[in-house]
């Protein structure tokens, strides 16, 4: 079968959005189900949802990507996520749902990550507990202060206060890799 390329694929679901889909499918299909599962793994017939509500998001937004011509695949990614980042927090006001282990680790997924970002996914992952769940929290999921502070029973204070320690933390161990880095080269 004929690999299509992105602008192929948007030109493709704007003139036929059946066969676009399809073709959506075919070439992303597997990477949207990984990142919506990721997010949500105990809840197969949200994460289905999710999945359907990034095929038609996409439809929707072909004509405005292809005139774009960006990164269908980055589009997608973060269309995923949002997604069922979304819909895990809509599960979670009807009842308690736990970070999952997961997450944790794909927390700056991106299509294609810089050297910068993969540090600092390191440097954030080498945090100790509980500093690097509020990290994930917060910056991942985007809960607010308030939110982490209750589920980790802490005070709100106490969490604003761990996170900007944490940036410092981290602002100086990704300035002395860098300098390192420096030197090797």
């Amino acid at each position: 079968m004929h690999t299509v390329n992105d602008q192929e694929l948007l030109a493709l679901l704007c003139r036929d959005p059946q066969t676009g889909l399809a073709a959506v499918l075919d070439n992303y299909g597997a990477m949207i189900h990984g990142i919506v599962r990721r997010v949500l793994p105990d809840a197969a017939q949200d994460a289905e949802e999710c999945v359907a509500d990034v095929l038609v998001a996409v439809w929707r937004h072909a004509p405005d990507l292809q005139r774009e011509a960006g990164s269908l695949k980055g589009w997608l990614c973060v269309t995923a996520r949002n997604t069922a980042i979304t819909r895990w927090r809509a599960l979670r006001r009807k009842g308690t749902v736990p970070l999952d282990e997961a997450i944790a680790g794909d927390w700056l997924l991106t299509p294609q990550p810089t050297e910068a970002e993969e540090r600092i996914q390191a440097l954030v992952l080498e945090l100790e507990e509980p500093d690097r769940t509020i990290f994930l929290r917060r910056y991942y999921l985007l809960e607010p202060a308030r939110e982490i502070a209750r589920v980790l029973h802490m005070t709100e204070h106490n969490v604003n206060v761990r996170l900007s320690r944490g940036r410092a933390k981290l602002r100086r161990r990704f300035t002395e890799s860098e300098t390192e880095e420096t030197r090797h080269a």
